[in-house]
């Protein structure tokens, strides 16, 4: 007998699994020279961004606003985004990054919103996710990667 169930669509939670999967590869690659090195905003590290993290300055657990803005995300080695966050250094020296990049009350702004409630719908998802895999592409072909 055929198997007759219908292709199954992404659920809303799959499309934001693969929404912040693709914002992370985003921050790293567009933060990348033409050779694919990017560098930690927390320490400094240089590095192949295939190598890095996209750290969420405002942690995407805690800010449905905040956690697929790219302004909230960018390369963090390894180290610096699961240690240092918490235990080290890395958070002190992101927010100053952060100031340095964005400017202080852009900052500040972001820190006082941070527990805004921004209900994301499936389409929006789907939305999202499209314009970021058309940017990574962007960035890759840039490198010669595609």
């Amino acid at each position: 007998m055929p198997n007759l169930k219908k292709p199954s669509k992404s659920s809303t939670k799959t499309l934001r699994a693969k929404c912040l999967k693709a914002i992370q590869l985003l921050s790293r690659i567009s933060a990348a020279d033409d050779l694919g090195i990017a560098q930690c905003v927390s320490c400094g590290k240089r590095q192949s961004y295939k190598e890095m993290d996209g750290g969420h300055f405002i942690p995407k657990g805690s800010s449905s606003f905040w956690a697929l803005k790219i302004d909230n995300v960018h390369p963090q080695c390894k180290y610096c985004n699961a240690f240092g966050m918490r235990n080290g250094s890395a958070a002190q020296s992101y927010t100053l990054w952060m100031q340095d990049y964005y400017g202080r009350d852009y900052v500040e702004e972001m820190l006082r919103t941070k527990n805004n409630v921004c209900k994301i719908y499936k389409s929006d998802y789907e939305e999202m996710l499209k314009e970021f895999n058309s940017l990574i592409n962007h960035h890759k072909e840039r490198m010669g990667e595609l």
